[in-house]
């Protein structure tokens, strides 16, 4: 697919490595605030000259500020994109897990038996995600993070670093869990 990167600061570097490791074109980045020279221009520049029936968009907006990410994507769906599921091709993802539209599985993730992704999660290296968890929409999970089984992760959510989440928890939406954190509320 052609695909445009929706961002263009440092995730969205990441993002574009992804996306060719997966086999699409990345013909280059939108960018609502700055200029450059693999910015094609604003959202209203490009979805006039790169239309929806042409090129599919991964969000690349970081995990700064989740609620705006996840506008920028309602943006995107209303004009027709398709944004893809990013799977690196030395990530594990089991064939009974369900992945949602654009989400992003990087290099070293493990997404184990009947796992649920929704859409736009992003599992950076390294993660483990045990089986019968579910992970909500727009949710970034961090390098070397463990969730447990039967362990469900709210939308908006973001977990850090090395955390572990035991089995059978819940972690509530727009929830924030610290690097490093050992998580074991069952609410």
């Amino acid at each position: 697919m052609r695909l445009l990167i929706y961002g263009s600061k440092e995730f969205a570097a990441t993002v574009a490595e992804l996306a060719r490791h997966c086999g699409h074109d990345v013909v280059g980045m939108v960018d609502d605030y700055s200029m450059g020279s693999n910015i094609l221009g604003s959202f209203d520049v490009i979805s006039h000259s790169h239309p929806p029936s042409q090129y599919g968009i991964a969000v690349a907006v970081g995990y700064k500020n989740l609620l705006a990410r996840w506008s920028v994507w309602e943006k995107i769906k209303l004009i027709g994109y398709q944004s893809p599921i990013l799977i690196h091709p030395r990530a594990y993802v089991a064939d009974t897990a369900q992945i949602g539209e654009g989400a992003m599985v990087m290099a070293g993730a493990i997404v184990d038996v009947r796992v649920q992704l929704g859409a736009l999660t992003v599992l950076w290296p390294g993660t483990c995600i045990n089986h019968d968890t579910r992970v909500g929409a727009n949710t970034f999970i961090s390098p070397n993070a463990t969730l447990c089984g039967f362990v469900n992760v709210g939308s908006h959510s973001f977990v850090g670093a090395g955390a572990v989440i035991a089995d059978h928890c819940t972690v509530p939406d727009e929830s924030f869990i610290k690097m490093l954190t050992r998580y074991t509320l069952n609410l």
